[in-house]
Parts: C-alpha cells; sequence; structure tokens
C-alpha cells in the first residue's frame, strides 16, 4: 500500500511539472498542437478538391478533318483531361510541358481521316511527363480513353454502313464484356488516401522530435535526471509522468484531424471502431518512446534531435502511398517496416476505406505493439544503465571523499 500511495502522487507531480512546461516554454504548444494543426490545415486546403480533374493539355492538329476534330473535342470532354491550347510544332509542346503549363501533348496525323476510312491504321501521338506520376497517368488515362471511344464509334458506323444491325455490330465490337469494380477508393479521391496518409506522416515527426527534445532536456546531465529521477520517486514512475501530458495532447491532435476528415471530407469508416482508436494510441507511443530512446543514447539533445528528424522526414516516401512497397528495393521496404506510421496507416486505411475484417488488421496492431514493448525495453535498459553508472559516480566520489580525509 505504502508504494503505490507513494508512486501515484511521485507521478502525478512530475505530470503537472511536464503540463506546466507547457505555459513556462510558449513554443511547446505551438509545436505540439499549433503546428502540426496548421500543416494539417494547409494540406487540406492543397487536397480540398478531393479530385484532379480537367488537367490541361496541348494539342498539335496536323489533320484538320472533321475526325481530328471530334478527337480533340472528345478528349475534353473526358473529366480527366482539357485541351488547353494549341500548339503549331513539337518543340513549342515540349517547352510547354518542361514549364508545367500542360501535362501532356496529343499529336494528331496528317492525312488521319483519309487513312481511317482507306482501312489504314494512323498512330495519335500522345508525349506525357513520366516524372509527375500521378498527373501524368491522369492525362493518359483521360486519352486513352477519349481515344477507345472514338475508335469505337468508327468502327460502329462502318459496320452499320455496310448493313450490319446496329446490335449485331455493338456487341461484335466487345465479344468478350469485361465487368470493372473498382474496390475501396473508386472515385480515386485523394483527401480518402493520400490527405489521410499525409497526417500521421506529419504528426510522427513531431511526436519524435517533441519527445526527444522533452527528455533530452532531462537527461542532458546526471544532475537534471537525479532531480527528475527525486521528483518521481524512480526513473520508470518519472518517465512515465513525464512523457503522458504529450500523450494527451497528441492524442488530442489527432483527433481534431480525424475529426475534421470524418466530418468535413466525408472519410468513411467501414472498419472497427475499437481497432482505430487502439492503432492510434499505438502509433503515438511508439514514436515517443522513440523519441525518449534517441534522447537516451544520444547526447547532445540537439543530436537526438537531428537524427530523429532525419529518420522520420522521408518516412512518407516509404509507407507505400506514393508508390507500393511491394514495388521498392530491399533497403526501402525493410526500411519502411521500422517506422510506426506505416503501419499504423496500414490499420488506418484497413478501418477507414477498405473496411477489412478484424482478423486482417490484427498483424499492424501486433507489430505497433511488438514495436511499444521493444522500445520501452530499451528505454528501461538504457535507464537502468544510467541509473548504475550514477550509482558508481556516487561510489567513487564518496570513496575518493573518504581517502581525502
Amino acid at each position: 500500500m505504502s508504494a503505490t500511495a507513494h508512486f501515484k502522487p511521485s507521478l502525478l507531480l512530475v505530470f503537472v511539472r511536464e503540463a506546466a512546461q507547457f505555459k513556462k516554454q510558449p513554443f511547446l504548444p505551438f509545436l505540439t498542437i499549433l503546428l502540426p494543426l496548421i500543416l494539417m490545415g494547409v494540406l487540406a486546403l492543397v487536397f480540398s478538391q478531393g479530385l484532379a480533374t480537367r488537367l490541361p493539355v496541348a494539342v498539335l492538329n496536323l489533320d484538320g478533318s472533321d475526325l481530328s476534330r471530334t478527337i480533340v473535342r472528345t478528349v475534353d470532354a473526358t473529366p480527366d483531361t482539357a485541351t488547353a491550347i494549341n500548339v503549331s510544332n513539337l518543340a513549342e509542346g515540349r517547352r510547354l510541358i518542361l514549364s508545367g503549363s500542360v501535362h501532356g501533348l496529343l499529336m494528331i496525323p496528317q492525312n488521319l481521316e483519309r487513312d481511317v476510312l482507306a482501312g489504314r491504321r494512323p498512330e495519335v501521338v500522345f508525349f506525357y511527363n513520366t516524372q509527375t506520376m500521378t498527373t501524368g497517368n491522369l492525362t493518359l488515362r483521360g486519352v486513352n480513353a477519349a481515344l477507345a471511344s472514338v475508335e469505337g464509334s468508327i468502327r460502329l458506323s462502318l459496320r452499320t454502313s455496310n448493313g450490319q444491325p446496329a446490335d449485331i455490330a455493338q456487341a461484335s465490337l466487345s465479344p468478350i464484356p469485361v465487368q470493372v469494380n473498382p474496390l475501396f477508393n473508386p472515385t480515386l479521391n485523394y483527401s480518402h488516401f493520400l490527405l489521410a496518409a499525409l497526417l500521421p506522416a506529419v504528426l510522427q515527426i513531431v511526436i519524435v522530435t517533441t519527445t526527444a527534445y522533452s527528455v533530452g532536456h532531462d537527461a542532458e546531465t546526471l544532475h537534471r535526471l537525479r532531480v527528475l529521477r527525486r521528483l518521481g520517486g524512480g526513473l520508470w514512475s518519472a518517465m512515465l509522468g513525464k512523457l503522458l501530458p504529450y500523450t494527451l495532447v497528441f492524442l488530442f491532435v489527432l483527433g481534431v484531424a480525424d475529426a475534421f476528415m470524418f466530418m468535413v471530407y466525408h472519410l468513411p469508416l467501414r472498419g472497427d471502431r475499437t481497432v482505430f482508436l487502439c492503432a492510434g494510441v499505438l502509433f503515438i507511443l511508439a514514436n515517443q518512446l522513440f523519441g525518449a530512446l534517441l534522447a537516451l543514447v544520444l547526447r547532445p539533445m540537439p543530436m537526438a534531435i537531428s537524427i530523429g528528424t532525419l529518420i522520420t522526414a522521408p518516412a512518407f516516401g516509404f509507407m507505400g502511398v506514393g508508390f507500393p512497397r511491394i514495388g521498392m528495393n530491399s533497403f526501402a521496404y525493410h526500411w519502411s517496416e521500422i517506422l510506426p506510421g506505416t503501419w499504423y496507416l496500414m490499420a488506418r486505411v484497413d478501418q477507414t476505406l477498405r473496411g477489412a475484417p478484424l482478423d486482417l488488421s490484427l498483424r499492424p496492431l501486433a507489430i505497433l505493439l511488438f514495436m511499444v514493448v521493444s522500445l520501452a525495453s530499451l528505454t528501461a535498459l538504457r535507464l537502468e544503465a544510467i541509473r548504475r553508472r550514477r550509482e558508481r559516480s556516487s561510489m567513487a566520489a564518496s570513496a575518493e571523499a573518504k581517502v581525502s580525509s
């Protein structure tokens, strides 16, 4: 009873002391609350449309026939592309693509209509920038859909002009129909998967760097660590009381961001709410313990913050959102596995867009839990090593004082 009674007030003392730092150091509320919410607001404005549409493309029409104009109108009518400008040569179109004014160049060759009616197979050429994968692939999809539509209309008119009934001609164009069912995010709404992935990526950086600063501030010297230990009644209870205020703050920030996503952008929650919440808590704890471990291992404190930023800042590129993880090289693939954000994002997508059953979401939860336990164990070992080193230094100092006396 006495140990428990001693532990709780001590933990509370450290908790109150750390919470008071938010008032003493104004940059802490800015770093932990305002900055991530501001960044998330900026990202929300960037992806407010949700879907990239009407991407501008240039047209080089060397034919000028009715068929070529039909192709241009069809490309302009697709939701993905808009024929923004006509160019007179390829050099001008190349310049516009490189400058970013357009995302592609559609070139219609000379004598297109004549060659089509003669039964030849003229080529319509489309140039696009593959470095910008998203916009490039969207414009390519729009042009392909437009050209397929025009080609189907030409084939249908040729068959019906030869006396074939319209229904038979239509069926002969696609003898094996394909039923396409896009899953999870059929509208390709970027706010539902790209923005929802950027939020934890930003928060991951803030959690690790803030925790490294907070723990490093007291662990930078043995004197400060001794004061923290005495105040908390032990290193473990002191560390728990020190991290707990930030845990609550980060849960609040993540909750505000998710509430915004669900209420404003209508992000679906097709899975289990409990799994979704547990994944968020484990994600925050894993990052906090990682930041604390960096602060205890690396000295001085700015080095721990720098290493934490170096590890977490490029984490979004390894999460498998912009580029699938299965297509990464071995280094990138295994690097992504050690980041808590990768597994949290997997659980997050499973419970929102995919609505995955519980058994499929247990793996990312189990890995996040393993990270929390492993990082907590490593932190405990480091704290124990610091405690023993402090005891040895105290014993050496006492022995030296006795010898000198």
